[in-house]
């Protein structure tokens, strides 16, 4: 199983958001490094969900349901893929960019490396120390 970490603002689909529709396609990701992670995800793997701009906080992890497919917001014939997520758990409370920040520990985390790639990967070790900061 892989980890990753995927991005987004609150006020345009937050967690709440995704929970409510049980799941959604991840779709609008324009970069390509960030699309080459969605292909490299697999069902069972395990997403951290990150709300950006506003909250910076992870505050959910996610479970890939469907392996990458077209995007359909995309024009046809185009490189762009989405993957289909399903809310797996909330995080007991949401740990803040400055909490990853500060344990040295998360120092290659993916988010804190490239801050603007809106789907990372995440070592093992870091998404397990990630959820125990969630639980105190």
């Amino acid at each position: 199983m892989n980890h990753w970490l995927v991005k987004s603002e609150p006020e345009a689909y937050s967690w709440a958001d995704f929970v409510r529709e049980g799941g959604t396609d991840w779709t609008g990701v324009r970069n390509y490094q960030a699309r080459n992670n969605l292909q490299a995800m697999q069902p069972g793997d395990l997403a951290l969900f990150y709300h950006s701009v506003s909250e910076k906080a992870v505050v959910g992890v996610a479970i890939v349901h469907a392996a990458h497919a077209p995007d359909a917001t995309a024009e046809a014939g185009s490189p762009w893929v989405a993957v289909h997520l399903r809310p797996h758990a909330p995080l007991g409370r949401p740990v803040s960019l400055a909490a990853l920040k500060a344990d040295e520990r998360l120092a290659q985390l993916g988010l804190l490396r490239q801050s603007r790639l809106s789907v990372t990967p995440v070592r093992p070790e870091e998404f397990d120390l990630i959820l125990a900061l969630a639980e105190g």
